[in-house]
């Protein structure tokens, strides 16, 4: 039994600390006055001052000199009171989000507000240096149109397919890309000269809607995210779980069919990614189109519009077409069956659903409620809160910028 040490922190770790409080607490409400601040963050008014003096200096929190009262309440005598806010366009990061097939770069302000962005497909056939080059391109490019200067961008935050090694920056496996140990963060570091951040895109999407989006508040989130594959990132008090092995959320390659269930990229059978992925789902409409050629399906997926397949499914499903409506429903039964696992598991308080999952959500999201307040254990399915993610197509960009203003701003290590 190792022996256990105890360690104090020196003056520079608690003015740290602090300043993270302060900067949060502002986060959270935009407008606070000292005395607020100190009431909320409980740190003495001589501290709050100082550090507010601090930040002040820097340009990141400015005064504001209240004029409204509330109903009733009489103008005080003496110096107007003043809030502090932050100011949104003091500092600025990079955000990219890493899928397969295709990457989108964005620029965003301390309040996770996105300036500018780019998406760029590629072919997953593509060694990941070559991807990576196009990345770092298309970052420049993105600095370049948004007129930010490059002193005021803190780092850049990425959120990547796969399995990814937080501490390292390595993306040890993504089977979608063909990727294997890619060391992201090394690499963007020294072709960039900024500071990067590295972890999997769900995770980032979780970390995003905890500190920007709806899971404000929330004490404990998953969010899960369908495309090519099926992923969960998990926040527990405001803190991302990674797991022993940094493969927590993986819930794409739960056993669902135990027997008789299709070959799964990870080599497993039955996994969820085989039942209700994109890919999955695309391979039910051809034999749907194919046993009703006359259809509303097949004539949608014949249609001349620049919409993608799955885009192209909904779309009939909308239109009227009861069996695509019939196998959309099966799927997200399949779906609710591994989010009730996860709710007995992990007892969220607000599941997120994020990609295909979100863009038909009005296929998806009664039938997922409806299976996990059935199925889970004690009554648990009933409490939850499931529902899309508030940041649409720009959940896993917006996620990636959160990972960067958590880790270089927020709460930098």
């Amino acid at each position: 039994m190792s022996k256990q040490s105890f360690q104090g922190s020196n003056i520079n770790l608690v003015k740290l600390h602090n300043l993270q409080v302060v900067l949060l607490s502002l986060l959270h409400e935009s407008h606070l006055s000292r005395v607020q601040l100190a009431q909320k963050t409980n740190l003495s008014s001589t501290t709050i001052t100082n550090l507010i003096a601090e930040l002040i200096g820097q340009r990141i929190v400015s005064e504001l000199e209240e004029t409204a009262l509330e109903p009733g309440e009489l103008r005080p005598v003496g110096r107007p009171r003043t809030s502090i806010q932050l100011e949104p366009n003091a500092r600025f990061v990079i955000g990219v989000h890493i899928g397969v097939g295709l990457f989108r770069v964005g620029i965003s302000n301390i309040y996770n507000e996105m300036l500018y962005n780019q998406v760029i497909y590629f072919d997953v056939g593509l060694p990941a240096g070559q991807v990576l080059e196009q990345i770092v391109t298309t970052i420049e490019t993105v600095i370049l149109a948004s007129g930010v200067e490059r002193g005021n961008i803190l780092g850049v935050g990425v959120g990547a397919s796969g399995l990814v090694d937080f501490h390292s920056g390595v993306n040890l496996l993504a089977p979608n890309l063909n990727w294997r140990d890619v060391p992201l963060r090394d690499a963007l570091q020294q072709a960039l000269n900024l500071s990067v951040v590295v972890d999997n895109n769900v995770r980032t999407m979780a970390l995003g809607e905890t500190y920007f989006g709806v899971g404000r508040g929330v004490d404990s989130l998953a969010f899960v995210y369908g495309r090519t594959g099926v992923g969960a990132g998990l926040i527990f008090k405001g803190q991302v779980f990674r797991g022993s092995t940094k493969g927590a959320g993986e819930i794409g390659h739960t056993t669902i069919l135990l027997r008789g269930g299709e070959l799964c990229r990870c080599g497993n059978r039955g996994c969820l990614e085989t039942l209700i992925s994109e890919e999955a789902i695309l391979r039910q409409t051809d034999q749907i189109a194919r046993l009703y050629p006359q259809g509303i399906l097949a004539q949608t997926l014949s249609d001349k519009d620049d919409i993608s397949p799955i885009e192209r499914v909904f779309r009939a499903g909308r239109a009227g077409d009861e069996t695509v409506r019939a196998m959309l429903e099966d799927r997200a039964f399949y779906l609710g069956v591994a989010l009730t696992g996860l709710v007995n598991l992990f007892n969220p308080e607000l599941i997120l659903l994020g990609g295909i999952f979100s863009r038909g959500q009005d296929f998806f999201l009664e039938p997922i409620i409806q299976t996990v307040s059935q199925m889970s254990f004690g009554g648990m399915g009933k409490q939850v809160r499931i529902e899309a993610t508030s940041f649409g197509w720009k959940a896993g960009v917006l996620g990636a910028s959160a990972l960067a203003l958590m880790h270089f701003f927020y709460q930098p290590e």
